[in-house]
């Protein structure tokens, strides 16, 4: 599977999913995908401005969507 597909196929499922998750358990949102495709894509989306990465209590990182724009 190619880079943009893999890309855009996290970003689609963190939206349908939800807005904001625990980054382990983003893995479990995109089945097929392996945790390094879903990190590289979650980076990708965080480069963008896409996503925010946010470090909470406890070392636990979570991933926020920013809702579409209409």
């Amino acid at each position: 599977m190619e880079m943009i597909n893999i890309i855009d196929r996290v970003r689609t499922d963190l939206r349908l999913s939800g807005l904001d998750y625990p980054l382990d358990e983003v893995v479990g949102l995109c089945p097929g995908l392996t945790w390094n495709q879903v990190c590289v894509a979650i980076d990708y989306l965080s480069r963008t401005g896409e996503v925010e990465l946010r470090l909470e209590e406890g070392r636990v990182h979570r991933v926020h969507t920013h809702p579409p724009s209409p």
